[in-house]
């Protein structure tokens, strides 16, 4: 890949730098109660109470109440927070390492994440990193669906980085793992990568 007009580097979070596993998150909230989790949860897209809460129209205790009602049964807030946890296997020591890297060669690097507060709630503490560094160290700036309103692949979120970064998209590199945000952001006029789901894609920066 050609990186020479390349001067911003826009992640996803989930399924590009994380390395997620759904179907754990779903069985976890499966034997909580909530039956239908399999059709609510997606490595890509949510679904019903899911997608409001990664687009900002539910606060943390209104999505518990709403899983709860969801259910049918009572469930406790911190086993709703484990089932979504769920999701996370890991946060590779490598990928950390690449972004530290890119960095260090002059790139301005941002994240561009439909994503919740419990997931970022763990990514800003000291837990994410073996260094004890918050996500916030890796990035120039964080983009968030849930304080952003909106999500991917909506143009609204990325006409919205757009103009508070100051970025041209034709100097900006979109990894992500979702085929929709992949092509919006062709159309948008950014150089593209669609990642795999725990992929090690370090071989485009000729990083190893």
């Amino acid at each position: 890949m050609d990186l020479t007009v390349i001067k911003n580097i826009v992640f996803d979070l989930g399924g590009v730098l994380l390395t997620l596993d759904r179907e754990c998150s779903v069985n976890r909230f499966v034997g909580l109660g909530l039956k239908n989790a399999d059709e609510l949860l997606d490595c890509y897209h949510q679904e019903g109470v899911f997608l409001r809460l990664e687009e900002g129209s539910l606060s943390p205790a209104e999505f518990h109440d709403a899983i709860r009602k969801e259910a049918g049964v009572y469930i406790r807030n911190k086993d709703i927070d484990w089932a979504w946890r769920g999701f996370i296997v890991e946060m590779p020591v490598y990928k950390l390492k690449m972004l530290e890297r890119l960095r260090e060669r002059g790139y301005r690097l941002y994240l561009l994440s439909n994503t919740n507060p419990f997931v970022m709630n763990w990514a800003m503490s000291p837990f994410f990193s073996p260094n004890y560094k918050p996500i916030s160290d890796y990035f120039d700036k964080l983009y968030l669906s849930y304080q952003m309103k909106c999500v991917k692949p909506n143009q609204i979120i990325f006409d919205k980085m757009i103009a508070d970064s100051g970025m041209k998209p034709s100097e900006t590199l979109f990894v992500d793992d979702g085929v929709a945000n992949i092509e919006m952001g062709k159309q948008l006029g950014f150089k593209t990568y669609l990642a795999k789901n725990g992929e090690d894609f370090r071989e485009i920066f000729n990083l190893y």
